[in-house]
């Protein structure tokens, strides 16, 4: 199976976009939407502190009557975060997904965040991989 190592190199945007605790809401929201990101790490010091979903933000804020603009993230942030190593493969990744269902896992090598994939990297990843032997089949089948 292919490793996350792999799947970070062929990752088009490889920045990892992060607040720190003390962040509003508001803000990282709108650093959501700039980037088009369903995410955001929260970050104290280049130590991961948690994470910040959609999700978080309907079922914590929006649900409990917060107001985004002075609700800090690490009120309603993801604190119990899962994290792959980079010599992890998908098929880890994919567990990860569906037993803790969760959208979203850093990459973390040495205590340092490397990257972070969401659910729709792993299938992207996966639907390369196939088309890639699908391609050889047929190369082979044909005689090319």
């Amino acid at each position: 199976m292919l490793p996350v190592r792999k799947i970070l190199e062929g990752k088009n945007n490889a920045n990892i976009w992060s607040v720190p605790p003390d962040c509003t809401v508001f803000d990282a929201l709108q650093l959501m939407a700039q980037r088009n990101i369903g995410a955001v790490l929260v970050m104290d010091d280049h130590m991961l502190k948690g994470i910040f979903s959609e999700r978080d933000y309907a079922r914590r804020g929006i649900l409990q009557g917060r107001e985004s603009k002075s609700t800090l993230v690490s009120e309603v942030m993801t604190r119990e975060v899962f994290t792959v190593t980079p010599d992890m493969n998908i098929e880890d990744c994919m567990r990860l997904f569906d037993d803790k269902r969760i959208r979203h896992l850093p990459v973390v090598e040495d205590d340092r965040v490397v990257g972070l994939l969401s659910i729709g990297d792993i299938v992207h990843a996966i639907i390369r991989e196939q088309s890639a032997h699908i391609q050889f089949l047929e190369q082979y089948i044909s005689g090319i």
